[in-house]
């Protein structure tokens, strides 16, 4: 067998198909749960595929541009040490990700919300969109930014409404 020059040989990338689930292309999300201790869940979200490790460790495989949620409670002898929330959205090839801790290879970070009181605000205002028979995955990622923006500002959270909704989805037609 003869190797190829570096510069002939195909990419990792060019080689996996478009269509696989565990190329480079897709965001992995690693969801635990531990009782008492570590709660990792996904508040909303479609994955394309769930592979589950172990009794207490998964994995939720998403398709670029898809948007989850996913919350992270940690707790110990004393009660929750940690909270928090991410509106997440899968990266496409060539856009820019950031690390997050527990999702692979990164993500575009839309809404971070960290302890008790943010989290709860924002699980808050996902139900009231869920009241409008609206699905959280649909919403328009700027109302999300927005959100992010709020919580960091000290402002109160705006709500998201059917007209709203139904603006998002005409300039997605326009698209």
């Amino acid at each position: 067998m003869q190797l190829q020059p570096l510069s002939t040989r195909p990419s990792p990338a060019a080689v996996a198909s478009p269509g696989t689930l565990s190329g480079p292309t897709s965001m992995r999300v690693s969801l635990a749960f531990v009782e008492h201790r570590v709660n990792v869940w996904l508040r909303f979200g479609r994955p394309a595929r769930e592979t589950i490790l172990d009794r207490w460790r998964r994995v939720a495989i998403f398709e670029p541009d898809a948007v989850c949620c996913r919350v992270k409670w940690i707790g110990n002898d004393y009660g929750t040490a940690l909270w928090q929330l991410m509106v997440l959205q899968a990266p496409t090839p060539f856009d820019g990700a950031q690390r997050v801790a527990g999702v692979q290879p990164g993500a575009r970070i839309l809404l971070r919300a960290d302890g008790e009181i943010q989290v709860k605000a924002v699980l808050a205002a996902m139900d009231a969109i869920e009241g409008l028979g609206i699905d959280p995955c649909a919403v328009a990622v700027t109302y999300w930014r927005t959100v992010g923006n709020r919580l960091a500002a000290r402002q109160p959270l705006p709500a998201y409404t059917a007209e709203r909704h139904a603006a998002h989805l005409a300039r997605r037609a326009l698209r």
